[in-house]
């Protein structure tokens, strides 16, 4: 069997697509598999990471301004849209699929369009609670449209080609227990773990609040231990704010730029305080991890404030926009949740409502019915 799986982007389109051709290797070990993106997307570099083979469409998003350049972006995106098909067509032509799924980004168009008009059985995953523009697009082509829950039916045209199969999270996240996680920190007492991060290139604004919620942790006696995620892009300034307020030598207080071994931190973590992007609430839901979240400003379709309600309506999460919260507010709903253990007992009760375990097979079992 020939499957190709298309998505570019973000991390978040890419990682359920490996995680799938990982699952449908080991359950078929026959089965060849080709990922297609854009030439130049970080998606290429993760595929080729694992060993896949990787072929380019050419493909690019519009810019809704007249600005730095987007008169001109615009008008290469115009000849991508023209172009793409061709590409997509050559590919279905030598690669010969069985089954092509999509795992979001604008990549995911012109491949998955083509191959259900060539009569190719089509799937689309989409990791966010409200579908974005490309999964809005080939609704009306694909086969079955894959979602994280089930309020999300209701965003859709054609309902009856959903299935709710969640967004998978990698394995080694459930190999330890909490202890076995907090053993491996070495958190040897039994105040809570607070863990925070705002993507892997973080947040200039949300790292500087952070900073004041270090300082209240201070000030506190450090009630709680706390590994917090910089980000590449403020680590520098981070790091003289540390030393400027005296809070680079707390013991109970781990600020990184990244987090490397996040599946032993989100393990251990009595509560999570991060953005509401796809990956990540997968992960805390599977986990069922109390949260407080502050959704990025910043995305399209303000797609992470709508996942984040979705936590909050099955009460397992505390949510805060970005323009009306303060260190001081993070800290004081952080306390009040750590404080409260029938608060917290609920908090996570509400996310493992959420929480699908066996997104992988669920998504696995999906797709291969089609190619039945």
């Amino acid at each position: 069997m020939n499957v190709i799986f298309t998505c570019g982007g973000t991390a978040g389109h890419v990682n359920p697509a490996l995680a799938l051709a990982g699952y449908m290797k080991k359950m078929q070990p026959g089965v060849k598999v080709l990922f297609v993106g854009t030439p130049g997307g970080m998606e290429r570099a993760l595929v080729e990471k694992q060993g896949y083979d990787f072929r380019g469409v050419e493909v690019s998003g519009f810019r809704r301004s007249f600005k730095n350049g987007a008169i001109r972006d615009n008008l290469r995106a115009v000849r991508n849209l023209m172009t793409s098909p061709r590409e997509a067509r050559r590919i279905l032509e030598d690669f010969r699929p069985d089954l092509v799924v999509g795992t979001g980004g604008y990549a995911s168009y012109p491949m998955v369009r083509c191959a259900a008009k060539a009569g190719v059985p089509t799937a689309v995953h989409e990791s966010n609670m409200v579908p974005g523009l490309t999964t809005r697009r080939l609704e009306p082509y694909a086969d079955r449209i894959m979602v994280g829950f089930e309020e999300c039916r209701r965003h859709y045209r054609h309902p009856e080609k959903i299935a709710v199969t969640g967004t998978p999270v990698r394995g080694d996240f459930f190999e330890l227990s909490r202890n076995q996680a907090r053993q491996k920190l070495g958190l040897t007492d039994d105040r809570p773990l607070v863990v925070s991060f705002w993507g892997s290139l973080g947040a200039r604004d949300m790292n500087a609040k952070m900073v004041e919620f270090f300082a209240r942790e201070q000030a506190e006696g450090e009630p709680f231990h706390h590994i917090h995620a910089v980000g590449s892009n403020g680590w520098e300034t981070m790091k003289r704010a540390l030393a400027d307020r005296g809070l680079d030598k707390c013991p109970s207080l781990d600020v990184r730029e990244y987090i490397y071994d996040m599946a032993v931190v989100m393990r251990a973590a009595d509560l999570v305080i991060c953005r509401a992007g796809a990956s990540t609430v997968s992960e805390i839901t599977a986990l069922a991890v109390p949260a407080i979240i502050v959704p990025s400003p910043y995305v399209t379709n303000n797609h992470q404030e709508k996942n984040a309600r979705i936590l909050e309506q099955h009460g397992g999460a505390r949510i805060f926009l970005e323009a009306e919260c303060s260190g001081e507010d993070l800290f004081e709903a952080a306390r009040e949740i750590l404080g409260d253990p029938d608060r917290r007992t609920a908090m996570s009760r509400g996310m493992s409502e959420l929480g699908i375990l066996d997104a992988t097979e669920r998504i696995y079992n999906t797709v291969m019915a089609l190619v039945k």
